[in-house]
């Protein structure tokens, strides 16, 4: 039986790969590692995943000249570095050596295809969140008017955290707002889950914040890839508070962005916008004041004028009642007076009958007419009933009075 030594071996190996491959492949791969020494080799494990589980794993490498051009060139192109986690489309011959092994020697990065994918995955992320009909939960919240009361989630250590923090305590307006932050990761693989944490924590204190707030500074595309991840978008989306962000990026706008309930482009700017609350409610209230000032002054106005009118109105209805009580009055003196003149008349006219009556009625009167009077023991004859013997009897003339017996 032949044998070869294992030098020979790996020189037959080589020999084989070489003239049976081709020069180089397009290969679709996730960076798993990454490091770049000293000399500018960039050294790489390139792995395929499939539910978190590696398929495959290769070993590769970018010499130093190559990816001086190439690293520049794809930042440019996609606005980030190559790094881990990354998918990428590589073009790569196979290399074997005989001390080293198997490795695959990238010549070229496709940007677009990374550009491509990432883009995928954000549109996936959305039309999932859009079919669960929870994508614009948040918008449907309404802000408060003035928020006194904020949740921050973001970094201590973050300079959009200590820009946003110097704009809303110096604002030239003298608001004053209460700030608690709730620290977090605010980029790479712990991020989503330290969000989602602080979220958590905000939520069990949901009575004390009327706003969440969500800052970090600018940095790379990947950098802000954790707000493109699938859970942190949900949970912001479905929060029951209004979430504002700031997360610095103004040329793109991630997941979390399109689901929170305001957008703004970076840090200060969230500080602005809370402080143009103030001033918007401020200005509402000193219109209200103005109008309420105005309108009460034209009330008094139209009341001071209908009192005015009132009172002319009153005193020519007094002065139309004094002069119709005065005519009345006139009308009634003068009636009285005629009334008055005409029971007079009466009475006097009344007066002449009883005294030509009592006239007509005095004996004298009657004497002299020819009649007599005579009275029975002193009784008038009428009231005698009989006359007998002995009784007086008295006869009044004109001349004189007769007295006689009865015999």
């Amino acid at each position: 039986m032949d044998s070869l030594t294992l030098l020979e071996f790996n020189q037959l190996i080589k020999s084989v790969l070489d003239n049976s491959l081709d020069k180089s492949y397009w290969i679709i791969a996730e960076i798993g590692e990454m490091n770049v020494n000293q000399k500018g080799h960039c050294y790489l494990e390139l792995v395929e995943k499939k539910d978190n589980y590696i398929l495959a794993k290769n070993r590769a490498t970018i010499w130093s000249y190559t990816f001086s051009n190439l690293s520049n060139w794809f930042e440019n192109m996609t606005g980030t570095t190559l790094q881990s986690g990354m998918k990428v489309l590589v073009n790569a011959s196979v290399q074997y050596h005989e001390v080293y092994g198997f490795s695959l020697n990238i010549k070229d990065v496709d940007p677009n295809f990374t550009i491509g994918e990432r883009e995928r995955k954000k549109q996936e992320t959305i039309k999932r969140l859009e079919a669960e009909g929870i994508f614009d939960m948040n918008k449907s919240v309404s802000l408060p008017l003035i928020p006194q009361r904020i949740a921050i989630i973001s970094s201590e250590s973050a300079a959009g955290y200590g820009d946003f923090i110097h704009q809303l305590e110096n604002n030239p307006y003298g608001y004053k707002v209460h700030a608690q932050l709730f620290q977090a990761v605010m980029q790479g693989d712990q991020a989503v889950e330290s969000i989602i944490q602080s979220l958590h924590r905000i939520y069990n204190l949901e009575n004390q914040f009327e706003l969440v707030i969500i800052i970090r500074g600018g940095g790379a595309k990947t950098d802000l890839d954790c707000f493109d991840d699938y859970e942190l978008c949900a949970h912001v989306a479905q929060f029951p508070l209004p979430v504002v962000t700031g997360i610095g990026h103004e040329r793109d706008n991630t997941i979390v962005d399109l689901v929170a309930n305001t957008r703004m482009k970076t840090p200060t700017a969230v500080a602005e916008f809370i402080i143009s609350g103030f001033i918007d409610f401020e200005s509402n209230i000193n219109e209200l004041y103005d109008q309420i000032s105005s309108r009460s002054g034209e009330v008094i106005r139209r009341h001071d004028e209908y009192l005015s009118n009132l009172m002319y109105q009153l005193s020519l209805s007094v002065q139309n009642k004094v002069h119709q009580h005065d005519l009345i009055l006139s009308k009634l003196e003068v009636n009285i007076k005629t009334r008055s003149l005409q029971t007079i008349e009466k009475q006097k006219n009344r007066l002449n009958l009883f005294e030509k009556s009592i006239s007509a009625a005095d004996p004298q009167k009657i004497l002299e007419r020819g009649f007599t009077i005579t009275k029975i023991n002193g009784q008038p004859m009428l009231k005698i009933k009989s006359i007998k013997t002995g009784d007086e009897v008295e006869t009044t003339t004109k001349t004189g009075t007769i007295k006689s017996t009865v015999n």
